[in-house]
């Protein structure tokens, strides 16, 4: 192979079959035999902090993967000599964005806003605060009105909304403006020297739209829910990247589309010689 194949997916609901919907029987053993393959690297993309990542790879007995990207992409993580090193050069890159404040006292910005709730310590980290907020909020209203707050307060930041289908709540994620999952990918390709006709993402959820919008090679599991659907399709139409994003349908090598299956049907539509990669069969 001349050039190596960069595969990037969300875990929870995406990779994972933790969601509502059935997986397809071989969908994991394909996927675990497309990440062997000399020519890809793999690297997992999740809001999930290392530790929640390494007990993925355990319980769902997931292919160890050559980069981390956690905490919503705020965190860059690279697998040397079976040990996890922080890439300190990706921090570098949004540091800045939050200026003279940390994490305290931006979290202080919004302690008067009633439909905020402060997730647990371990799911907070340096450069992510993260809140569960009810279902029957009006992000409309609530967005705008912190992102005044942090301009006030020169704060660079983004605002990532995602839904917790099974626990039926809402999550918000305030971030570096920088240092989203999509700054993330892009940080990693340019600096590894993938490129961009070699690399595919894959994922379900709000926290994935950044990606999913963008230029780059995208694919949404069958099994994301539909107004994960229809925002994607929306903003790629806005952004002119609709041939970007691919919906996986099922059909493929006998598997429906969910999950893993979805991963596997994306990247052999975007990069058809995978498919033998897949069967074992080079």
């Amino acid at each position: 192979m001349s050039q190596r194949i960069l595969v990037c997916t969300d875990l929870d609901r995406t990779l994972l079959p933790n969601g509502k919907q059935p997986e397809s029987r071989d969908a994991r053993r394909r996927f675990a035999r497309l990440a062997a393959h000399e020519g890809v690297v793999l690297a997992y993309v999740t809001g999930r902090h290392l530790a929640l990542v390494d007990k993925a790879i355990t319980n769902y007995v997931l292919p160890r993967p050559d980069y981390v990207i956690a905490d919503v992409g705020t965190s860059l993580y690279e697998s040397r000599d079976d040990c996890w090193h922080r890439r300190e050069d990706w921090d570098d890159e949004f540091s800045a964005d939050w200026g003279s404040m940390d994490h305290t006292s931006i979290r202080l910005l919004f302690t008067d806003v009633i439909d905020l709730s402060l997730q647990e310590a371990a799911k907070q980290s340096r450069y992510k605060i993260s809140f569960y907020v009810p279902m029957y909020s009006d992000k409309h209203a609530l967005l705008p009105e912190m992102q005044r707050r942090l301009e006030k307060h020169n704060v660079k930041a983004s605002l990532i909304w995602s839904i917790d289908d099974p626990a039926g709540i809402a999550l918000l994620d305030v971030v570096p403006a920088s240092a989203t999952k999509f700054h993330a990918v892009e940080f990693l390709m340019r600096r590894e020297g993938f490129a961009p006709e070699n690399s595919v993402f894959a994922g379900d959820s709000g926290n994935d739209l950044p990606v999913l919008s963008s230029s780059l090679r995208t694919v949404l599991v069958a099994n994301a829910a539909e107004e994960v659907r229809e925002e994607a399709l929306h903003l790629s139409a806005t952004r002119g990247t609709s041939d970007s994003l691919y919906l996986a349908r099922g059909d493929f090598l006998g598997m429906n589309g969910n999950y893993s299956a979805g991963i596997l049907e994306g990247v052999a539509h975007f990069l058809p010689e995978t498919l033998a990669w897949m069967d074992g069969s080079n």
